[in-house]
């Protein structure tokens, strides 16, 4: 990196903390807080719920998900313009309506008081979590291919984003959303416009989309049945409309987003805002790492992208062996290069599919031997990718554009969760369980301390998760286990009147163990156990309660 780049990374991550500060100071009472004093616009909504989801990791590993293995993964997405459909017409009127601070609020006046806190405990539990991996995802990519300081960078992300959002609470969180999408929208087109213009001459956008067809890289849709398969048309529809429901309509991060919406009317413009420009974002960076496997089809291109892998291996005594897969690696880049060139006829394309094929193959032996030279030493490489061309490939300045993005991504994600557990945290556990009432005052300084205490808990998860293996893939796991069982609660809550807070707090309990032990023992991919966990604690509570209702009418015959 140059003195510029290191000026407009700078810069631009110091102004959107600076301006979240100073914009959103002074929050002198919860619903300014916590709900960010219900005026947000639908756009401010739209981008923060698109903020919020969109971590760093996107915009680091969907790139690298196209450039290895095409457009299918916009499929994981079908399911969520269908959940923000529900969501509108059934959620956001029944949150509004009764004027809940957080979502687990609702579930005391439809059950009991143990239904509410253990719904909130669950979300706790993922979500406590989750905000430390979105610290750690990008850091430890940024470290491996920056030689940055691990710990320094996940101290760095943590207090920035502990700064504003200490300070101005929701509206903080809001104000700064907008400012970081509007970084992230300018730098991903930024990168595709330069890709393009990298291209060799005659090498027109229709002409690279149709190298990456012949390279199957643009097969958006699969309509097979396979469940070991997570990225098909039914995956979308089916396991992700349950996700999305679970994740939008009762994870706390996303509900309060929309919680501060001005009006009813303005938080469902904003849902449906984000229902209609999510599908294609995805699409557009999905795109962005299709174009990249282009660029790479005329330029030279690692066997691994991760620079730790290449330097384990090459200080190893499987230098030589790992050496010989690279000069293989190069002379099939080489004939790929020569064909796409010939033109890409019927025959061509054959061969340039069985390269690709001879290709994937070297990688797999490559990740062995990086395996054999230091266990340690992640393989998988597809996160790397685009930061990769980021570095080799981009002028200066445009460098520390697109890592602000990658920070900006990072921290939005981390700020919307300190946010949410810290509501979660003020308002269903600590100002209900305190035997005093206490000033509006007081409940806005213990969310503010609830903020610090989670941030710090995020930045200690970020700093000693590099001692856990697949951490970032075992949190995506965890919000699966739990996330079906709190929308099953809810859904029973919105649709089944005659089942009460008893039936549901043991069903859910229930649940959740059962759901543990089909994941231990593998029985369905993680992405279906959205659905199950909803489906069980939906019968299991329906069954008790029908039981419940039976035994309370033998014991009171009517004579």
């Amino acid at each position: 990196m140059q003195a510029l780049d290191w000026i407009v990374l700078s810069l631009t991550l110091l102004f959107i903390v600076l301006y979240g500060a100073w914009k959103t100071r002074g929050s002198k009472n919860v619903e300014e807080y916590i709900k960010g004093g219900n005026d947000s616009k639908w756009w401010t909504i739209g981008l923060s719920v698109m903020a919020t989801q969109a971590s760093a990791i996107t915009f680091l590993s969907t790139p690298g998900q196209a450039f290895h293995s095409g457009m299918g993964f916009v499929q994981f997405y079908f399911g969520l313009p269908i959940a923000m459909v529900i969501i509108c017409l059934v959620f956001i009127p029944i949150y509004h309506r009764l004027k809940v601070y957080t979502a687990y609020e609702y579930l005391e006046g439809r059950f009991d008081q143990k239904t509410r806190t253990l719904t909130a405990i669950l979300f706790l539990i993922q979500r406590g979590l989750a905000a430390g991996i979105t610290i750690f995802a990008p850091a430890i990519i940024l470290s491996a291919v920056l030689g940055w300081d691990l710990i320094m960078l996940n101290v760095i992300i943590g207090v920035l984003v502990i700064i504003y959002t200490v300070s101005g609470g929701t509206k903080a969180v809001s104000v700064t959303q907008k400012q970081q999408m509007a970084v992230i929208f300018a730098g991903m087109f930024v990168a595709f416009y330069l890709i393009l213009q990298y291209l060799p001459d005659g090498i027109t956008f229709t002409k690279a989309l149709e190298i990456a067809g012949a390279s199957d890289k643009m097969q958006v849709l699969d309509f097979s049945w396979d469940l070991n398969n997570r990225y098909t048309v039914w995956t979308g529809i089916l396991g992700g409309t349950f996700l999305m429901l679970s994740y939008f309509g009762t994870d706390q991060s996303q509900v309060q987003r929309y919680l501060s919406g001005k009006s009813l009317r303005e938080s469902q413009l904003g849902l449906i805002f984000n229902g209609l420009l999510k599908v294609p974002m995805q699409f557009f960076i999905l795109l962005v790492g299709v174009m990249v496997f282009v660029f790479y089809q005329f330029n030279t291109s690692p066997l691994n992208f991760n620079p730790k892998a290449q330097e384990a291996v090459v200080s190893s005594q499987y230098a030589s062996e790992y050496k010989s897969l690279e000069a293989q690696h190069q002379q099939i880049e080489n004939k790929k290069k020569d064909l796409i060139f010939e033109g890409l006829n019927v025959e061509n394309k054959k061969q340039l599919q069985e390269l690709n094929e001879q290709d994937k193959s070297l990688k797999e032996q490559a990740k062995a031997v990086i395996t054999k030279a230091d266990v340690q030493v992640e393989t998988n490489d597809k996160d790397y990718v685009f930061i990769h061309f980021i570095l080799h490939n981009l002028p200066k300045g445009l460098i520390g554009l697109l890592l602000a993005v990658i920070l900006s991504a990072a921290m939005s994600s981390t700020a919307s969760e300190l946010n949410a557990l810290a509501s979660t945290t003020a308002i269903d556990l600590y100002k209900r369980n305190v035997s005093k009432e206490y000033s509006d005052a007081h409940y806005v300084k213990m969310s503010k301390w609830f903020t610090l205490g989670w941030g710090v808990l995020a930045i200690l998860v970020a700093c000693f998760a590099n001692l856990f293996d697949n951490l970032i893939q075992l949190v995506n796991i965890i919000g699966s286990i739990f996330y079906g069982n709190v929308l099953g609660i809810f859904l029973l809550a919105f649709f089944f009147k005659f089942v009460k807070g008893n039936a549901v707090f043991i069903a859910a309990i229930i649940t959740q163990l059962l759901i543990i032990g089909v994941w231990y023992l593998d029985w369905l991919p993680y992405l279906w156990l959205n659905a199950l966990g909803c489906g069980l604690v939906m019968g299991i509570a329906m069954i008790i309660q029908s039981l419940n209702l039976k035994n309370n009418y033998d014991s009171h015959p009517i004579s």
